[in-house]
């Protein structure tokens, strides 16, 4: 190789890591305020309600609906009683980046 080939190749390296860079950049992107690394985090957030509740015997997870959005979880659906309902917003809060609770769970 001559001293130009090296220099025009040379450059490559940068030029992949710059386009590297600016695709894990774009990852983040989406709709302002929430991006896929938040996405991701809100659905494991809903999977560990959904495991949290699960754990009580007394609440049925196919009688609820729970969805997340920046850490903010949304409760909905019928249960039997007032203390199922108050005993699915606390098994929601145990979970990890939960910052607040929406309880929206009627009685059936």
């Amino acid at each position: 190789m001559n001293g130009s080939s090296i220099k025009r190749f040379g450059s490559i390296p940068v030029l992949l890591a710059v386009l590297a860079g600016g695709a894990l950049t774009g990852c983040t992107s989406g709709l302002p305020g929430f991006g896929k690394v938040e996405a991701v985090q809100d659905d494991v957030i809903t999977a560990g309600v959904h495991s949290a509740i699960r754990r009580d015997p007394d609440l049925k997870v196919s009688d609820l609906d729970v969805n997340t959005y920046q850490g903010i979880v949304r409760l909905q659906g019928f249960v039997s009683s007032a203390d199922s309902v108050a005993a699915a917003a606390s098994a929601a809060r145990t979970v990890n980046g939960v910052k607040s609770v929406r309880n929206d769970l009627r009685l059936k």
